[in-house]
């Protein structure tokens, strides 16, 4: 692009541009930021620790528990994925944690995830609701980045996620 136009030190990508605005949306709504403030919380208490990890990987088989990246949208989608898929198992885990963990501000911060957080109808409601957004939100975006992108194809893709 410099080629074409020396003075072209910025050209915005509309798919960076989505991605920031996602991010930003979620950091900007009171409830979506608590929501992903309680799935932070669950991996970083597994993270922090090899012997919790351990735990977390004898009782949860299948989806393993992802960061928050605070720029990339589409790490929440396998955030939100692994606990919503494997909610229960989390749970037991974290009651584990809570029974057994050496450290007194861990045990307490387990218990209330697995007996307050993760048991709370309002975030089991929340975390139906953002997987289903934020997977059919990626759909989109992955066909927007895509080389083969048309452009009455991009345009009915976000005119269906608007009135999804």
């Amino acid at each position: 692009m410099l080629d074409i136009n020396p003075r072209a030190f910025y050209a915005p990508c509309g798919c960076h541009s989505l991605n920031l605005i996602l991010c930003d949306m979620a950091n900007a709504c009171g409830k979506a930021r608590d929501f992903f403030g309680i799935v932070q919380r669950i991996y970083t208490i597994f993270a922090n620790s090899t012997k919790r990890w351990q735990v977390l990987k004898d009782h949860v088989k299948g989806l393993t528990l992802k960061s928050l990246s605070a720029t990339r949208w589409e790490s929440r989608i396998e955030s939100v994925k692994a606990i919503r898929f494997q909610i229960g198992d989390i749970r037991e885990a974290l009651l584990e944690i809570s029974e057994k963990d050496s450290d007194s501000k861990i045990c307490s911060e387990a218990k209330s995830l697995a007996l307050h957080e993760l048991s709370n109808f309002e975030f089991l409601v929340a975390i139906v609701i953002w997987y289903e957004i934020i997977y059919h939100v990626n759909l989109v975006s992955k066909t927007l980045q895509s080389e083969s992108m048309l452009i009455d194809v991009a345009i009915q893709e976000i005119k269906s996620l608007i009135t999804f």
